[in-house]
């Protein structure tokens, strides 16, 4: 008996908890919000609806590019590129309402190595992260799955005080979750949450209107003909090119996982949700039950 009372009690110090104590559960606090990209833009596409949701609700998010992405665009290349490329998300933060920062890692070249896992920890710790979102391992990009793997090895390391001592550890560990994508091997992108964008979609949009090297340009499987299919030099024409392309995008998300919609909105709403995005926890950091999900997302109080 005293052995599996040991055990047991060593279990509770190695798994994670909720994150939230009684108090915080009662009273709305404010949340920090962390999403790490490999290139600047990524994080924008992924969670842009969900990043201006949040800040109009006072929360603090921050975006993160792990590369400078000066490979990024067919035309033009290295410096004067990922000044370009920084200065976009830049002009996307203010018009999110957010905060961003771009790594000066240079584009395609990404890899896991331990000073970029302590890179990775220590931008989380500073922000005193609840939530961080990241690639999942099985995308496309070496530079997307290298974040995913970064970001997974600092999930634990980011509660370990003598672990990049130099900032000062978690004391609750955030919870981890992957953006979407189309992969199938070893298995789909199974989201555990989605959440309507319909109330931001024109916002989103507007902020991604910003990136004009890569929604305009093609970035870097553009070529002249994309200016010409994308109107690069028509702002009036091309913004409404731009949104009726993520309307496909964010409907195709809503469309589906039109039942979880359901499950998280009820019947009415959720079938009704036009444009949403979707994410998917992660097992390792802090797993929380649907009820600490919607203090997380804090977009379903009125349902």
């Amino acid at each position: 008996m005293k052995k599996l009372i040991l055990f047991l009690l060593a279990l509770s110090v190695i798994l994670p908890t909720s994150g939230f104590s009684q108090d915080e559960k009662k009273e709305k606090r404010v949340l920090n919000i962390i999403a790490f990209g490999a290139h600047p833009d990524d994080p924008e596409f992924q969670i842009g609806g969900c990043a201006i949701k949040w800040a109009k609700m006072g929360h603090r998010v921050k975006l993160v590019s792990l590369t400078n992405g000066d490979i990024g665009h067919w035309g033009m290349a290295g410096g004067p590129l990922a000044k370009r490329r920084t200065a976009e998300v830049q002009e996307a933060a203010k018009r999110m309402g957010t905060t961003v920062e771009v790594l000066d890692i240079h584009d395609g070249e990404l890899l896991q190595t331990l000073e970029n896992r302590k890179t990775v920890c220590r931008l989380i710790r500073e922000w005193n992260a609840d939530i961080v979102f990241s690639h999942r391992p099985y995308d496309y990009h070496p530079d997307h799955r290298n974040t995913g793997l970064l970001v997974q090895d600092a999930a634990f390391m980011v509660m370990v005080p003598h672990y990049c001592p130099d900032v000062p550890h978690l004391k609750k560990n955030p919870s981890f979750f992957f953006f979407p994508d189309g992969f199938t091997k070893p298995y789909p992108f199974t989201p555990t949450i989605a959440v309507s964008i319909d109330d931001v979609f024109d916002e989103k949009v507007h902020a991604i209107d910003a990136l004009e090297s890569q929604v305009y340009e093609g970035g870097a499987l553009g070529s002249e003909e994309t200016l010409v299919k994308r109107f690069a030099n028509d702002p009036k024409r091309r913004k409404e090119m731009l949104k009726k392309s993520w309307s496909r995008r964010n409907g195709g998300i809503a469309d589906k996982h039109r039942e979880l919609l359901i499950e998280w909105y009820g019947e009415e709403k959720g079938k009704a949700v036009k444009h949403a995005e979707a994410f998917e926890l992660c097992e390792y950091g802090n797993r929380p039950s649907k009820q600490q999900l919607r203090l997380l997302f804090p977009f379903f109080s009125d349902e």
